[in-house]
């Protein structure tokens, strides 16, 4: 089960746009139970990469209010001397489904116009299959949410020689969950990896680079 918790984060775009996830995008499809590989580089915005610096990766579900964590990636990774890293989607998280991205939440570094707060970084949602779990009714809310609470911001496409161009941007209001309710079981086993909460080309950066903005439309 996860711990009861709720901390709301107005987050802007401008103070997210750094860590430009470049795997998985909106068209990624990655199979329950085999490697798979999450691929960034720097945008050209401030701050840099090495601001950012060490950041936690974790498969989410969620909308713009409310986010569950569902497994832990990678605890700590140095985003500006790494540029990928490789793990097995655990198949117990959730059904056959769309409606997963990568969050990334930097471990030092506090968003600009929230210093409360970490800064974080997000993916495209992106599909995985061969899986064997559910998600409970409080996952699905979340998940059905999208329709009047999307998570939106700046579209981003890279150009030839790796630059980022960004052509608009929003300031959303995100609310990071890991709510009393937030289980994704399989028919076996409950998800022990969603204890470990934290959260492309077709992406977006930060909370704002077409995140939700091809699979909402």
């Amino acid at each position: 089960m996860f711990s009861s918790a709720i901390v709301s984060l107005a987050l802007a775009a401008s103070a997210l746009a750094n860590v430009y996830i470049t795997a998985p995008v909106a068209t990624t499809s990655w199979p329950g139970g085999q490697p798979a590989a999450v691929t960034w580089q720097d945008d050209g915005q401030s701050p840099s990469l090495a601001s950012f610096g060490a950041a936690k990766f974790s498969i989410y579900v969620g909308n713009a209010n409310q986010q569950t964590p569902l497994q832990l990636i990678s605890a700590s990774v140095d985003v500006a001397n790494v540029s990928s890293l490789t793990f097995t989607p655990d198949p117990t998280i959730g059904p056959n489904s769309g409606e997963y991205f990568i969050r990334v939440e930097s471990l030092a570094l506090k968003d600009a116009k929230s210093p409360q707060y970490p800064a974080l970084a997000f993916s495209a949602k992106f599909t995985l299959t061969n899986m064997s779990g559910t998600f409970n009714s409080s996952i699905q809310q979340e998940i059905d949410g999208q329709s009047t609470a999307p998570i939106g911001g700046a579209t981003a496409s890279v150009s030839a020689s790796g630059s980022v161009s960004h052509t608009t941007a929003a300031v959303t209001a995100i609310t990071s969950t890991t709510s009393k309710a937030a289980t994704a079981t399989s028919t076996s086993k409950s998800n022990g990896a969603g204890k470990h909460g934290v959260a492309g080309l077709a992406g977006f950066v930060g909370v704002a680079a077409a995140f939700f903005g091809a699979a909402l439309l």
